[in-house]
């Protein structure tokens, strides 16, 4: 006989714990690791991706395979990552920047080797859009992975941080994504936002909604903590929210979606409604 646990959602905040100089996009030293379930890869990026998975037509092995595009955006340049499913090998990794190139106009004679995990690759240099990128090819043992930064030059920190962060390989490590349009990182808010200790009076909660519990975490029993920043605006709103520790199968995204919806009365400062970082903490527990 299965027994049924109660669901249990603590909500914690934490009003002083948030420096009042935190940029809206984080520093690359502090992006989070993500990677997709049942593939063989795991990167850092500075919010949680979008993603869309399908099937295409592949000409060189004549028939359809299922494919994923993964994409987040900062500071100007766009991080992404394209999977492809290769079982058995079917296809080579110079097969398949082969046919990378001839759908994108890609010179494959200036590339240079590079490796992750033990696995070797190539990286190719171009210019697209009067904008420099740096795209990355490798193949793992069931994948086809073509991981791209645009926007910026090899040289910009976001996009060295990206690259050297590629993990490969199974059962990688990472905050587990799944299809949909991901967190984008919002303009930093007008105005000083200040902490907890700076303001005359903190804000007052009226409502704070409790996350949903998606069904794969409970069957699969996940468990934890998802530690978020958050700027409480003095509109009202809660904005610029940042992951700094997730938790997958959705959990990170419904912990989000309850975020945005907490109803409060904003901090004041010197007789006026001012912004605060906040850090908020869902514990999500099955007991």
């Amino acid at each position: 006989m299965r027994t049924k646990f109660p669901l249990v959602v603590c909500v914690l905040f934490m009003a002083g714990a948030v420096n009042a100089q935190t940029s809206s996009v984080p520093d690359p030293v502090n992006w989070t690791r993500y990677t997709v379930k049942n593939e063989e890869f795991s990167v850092t990026l500075p919010t949680i991706p979008a993603m869309i998975t399908n099937k295409g037509y592949s000409a060189r092995l004549k028939k359809d395979r299922k494919q994923r595009y993964i994409s987040a955006s900062a500071d100007g340049v766009r991080y992404s990552i394209q999977a492809y499913e290769n079982p058995k090998s079917q296809q080579s990794l110079e097969d398949f920047i082969a046919e990378q190139a001839a759908e994108y106009g890609q010179d494959v004679a200036t590339g240079r080797e590079v490796s992750s995990s033990g696995f070797s690759g190539k990286e190719f240099s171009y210019n697209s859009e009067g904008k420099p990128g740096t795209e990355r090819y490798f193949a793992t043992q069931d994948r086809l992975y073509r991981f791209t930064a645009h926007g910026a030059s090899a040289e910009h920190p976001g996009v060295k941080q990206f690259f050297a962060s590629i993990m490969l390989g199974k059962k990688p490590l990472g905050i587990a994504v799944s299809d949909g349009p991901g967190v984008p990182i919002e303009p930093e808010p007008a105005g000083r936002v200040y902490t907890g200790r700076e303001v005359d009076k903190k804000i007052q909660l009226k409502s704070r909604p409790v996350p949903d519990y998606p069904d794969s975490a409970k069957a699969k029993a996940i468990v934890g903590v998802v530690v978020l920043k958050a700027v409480f605006s003095s509109d009202g709103k809660v904005t610029n929210i940042r992951v700094v520790q997730g938790l997958p199968y959705g959990l990170t995204e419904k912990a989000i979606e309850a975020a945005r919806r907490i109803k409060f009365i904003p901090a004041s400062k010197d007789g006026k409604f001012v912004s605060m970082w906040m850090q908020l903490e869902y514990n999500f527990n099955l007991f």
